[in-house]
Formats: C-alpha cells, sequence, structure tokens
C-alpha cells in the first residue's frame, strides 16, 4: 500500500497554512533567488564567468569565504561553552551577559561597526593595547575577523543553549559513576547530544558572516586584494548601475555558499545517524 505523501493532522488548516508557507517562502527566499538568477540567465555563462574570473574579485571572494569560516569555527567553540556556562553555572551578573548575548541582534549593522573601529583603531582602547605588542587591528583582516565573530556568536549560542537546558544532570552523574573521567563524558556523552544543534549554529554563523556588510566596511579599510569584502564589490557593482556584473558575483557567492551549507548538512545527518546508532 501506498503512503501518502502528507501525513495529515486531525487539527484542522492544512491547505490554508500550507498556502500561507508556500507564498512567504516564494516571497522571501525564492523570488529574489530566482530574480538573481534570472539576471545572471540573462548575463549568459560567459559573461558571468568573464566577471568572477578577476584577480580583484577572486580575492575579496576567498577572503570573504575564508575569514566566515574561521569565524563560525570560533564561534562554534565559544559560543558552545558560553551556552554551557549560561545555563549550567549560576554568578554575578549572569542575567546580564545573557541579555548582552543578544546585543548583535538588536543593534544597527553600522553602529556596531563604526563602535568596533572606535575601539580597534589605533587611538583606540584597544588599539592603543594591540599597538604595544605590535599587532594593528583596525584597516587590517584581523579587523573583519573580529567584526564577524560579533555579528555571529549569538547564532550558536541560542542555538545550543535550549539543548544544554535539556541534559539531565543525572546523564553526566551517571557516566561518573561508571568510571568515566569528567574528559570521557564530555567527548562520549555530552558532545554527540550537542552536536546537531551546534552545526545548525555553526551554519546559521558562516550564513550571517558571509553576507555581512554594515559591521565589516568600517573596519576593513576596503583595500582592494587585502581587506576588500564580496558584498562590498556587489555594492560597488550597483552603485556603477552594473548590474549583470553585480548579479554575477552574488551568483558566485550563492554556490560557494550552497555548497558550504549543503557539506554542513551532511555532517548533521551523519552526527544524526550516529547518536541513533548509539
Amino acid at each position: 500500500m501506498l503512503r501518502p505523501l502528507i501525513n495529515r493532522s486531525p487539527m484542522p488548516g492544512l491547505g490554508l497554512s500550507m498556502g500561507i508557507t508556500l507564498t512567504m517562502l516564494s516571497l522571501v527566499v525564492l523570488g529574489p533567488i530566482g530574480a538573481l538568477l534570472a539576471q545572471g540567465a540573462s548575463y549568459g555563462l560567459e559573461g558571468i564567468w568573464a566577471t568572477v574570473n578577476r584577480e580583484r574579485v577572486w580575492a575579496a571572494l576567498e577572503l570573504s569565504f575564508r575569514l566566515s569560516f574561521f569565524a563560525a569555527l570560533f564561534n562554534l567553540f565559544f559560543g558552545v561553552i558560553l551556552a554551557w556556562v549560561l545555563v549550567r553555572y549560576d554568578f554575578p551578573g549572569r542575567r546580564l551577559v545573557d541579555a548582552a548575548v543578544d546585543l548583535p541582534f538588536a543593534l544597527p549593522t553600522a553602529v556596531a561597526g563604526i563602535a568596533l573601529t572606535t575601539l580597534y583603531a589605533p587611538n583606540g582602547v584597544f588599539g592603543v593595547l594591540a599597538k604595544e605588542v605590535g599587532l594593528k587591528i583596525a584597516y587590517t583582516q584581523w579587523g573583519i575577523f573580529i567584526a564577524l565573530i560579533f555579528v555571529g556568536l549569538p547564532f550558536v549560542t541560542r542555538t545550543v543553549q535550549p539543548v544544554v537546558e535539556e541534559i539531565d544532570r543525572e546523564v553526566e552523574e551517571a557516566s561518573a559513576t561508571l568510571g568515566a573521567t569528567r574528559l570521557t563524558t564530555l567527548r562520549r556523552v555530552i558532545a554527540p547530544m550537542l552536536m546537531p544543534a551546534a552545526l545548525t549554529g555553526f551554519a546559521l554563523s558562516l550564513a550571517r558572516a558571509v553576507g555581512e556588510y554594515g559591521s565589516v566596511i568600517f573596519i576593513a579599510g576596503n583595500i582592494p586584494l587585502k581587506t576588500e569584502i564580496a558584498p562590498l564589490l556587489i555594492v560597488i557593482q550597483l552603485e556603477e548601475f552594473n548590474y549583470d556584473g553585480a548579479a554575477a558575483i552574488g551568483i558566485a557567492m550563492l554556490v560557494i555558499s550552497f555548497a558550504m551549507l549543503l557539506a554542513i548538512n551532511l555532517i548533521q545527518i551523519w552526527s544524526r545517524r550516529r547518536i541513533g546508532d548509539v
């Protein structure tokens, strides 16, 4: 007997909810992507390749995706630690720290960029300290890296935090009674339970970092071949009314982003199956 394509719920409203969902998905996601691909189709594969296959464009794409990946890795590690500390430990100012995690969500990206530039400029509070040890942050790739960490950290912490709250302390106690060390418990018990949520937060942080613009352009310096990000190139093309060139760079970013997110999703599927087998 063939299984139905849609598992209907006893509650009514499937048609209405499905229609609203598909409409919103089309307006918010599929429509803009379709318009981008249509613009690229009118430009042609040769035109897209001619626009992308330039040293300045490749340098911007490499910089954007490389720093976004490493910033997401940084957020993956420290975001999980921050979520664990906020859930498992009670200390003075915990609620204040918990509220501060959402600050990058509420703060306009341009304001964040100006604030970070002020702090890490050579005459800023942190810039002066970095200068004393021979390190320059603002207007370098280090500045971009810090800006991407700032905007992406909440995605990991807020994704992992509910999972940490659901982990019963008795699981850790049972592992200890069976003779496992703390490191073994963390590696064999806690980490597999957190892995799917952590990878989801990593993917969200990566996606946010790749497309980040406002908080980066102020602190980057925007030097071609050195600190120029791909979204800035798109804006430059738009300001020059070169819509085909902007679409070409956008399609390149879309393809690379899709490949990276697909790889992350495959790792998530593997981790869930591994947990199920265990």
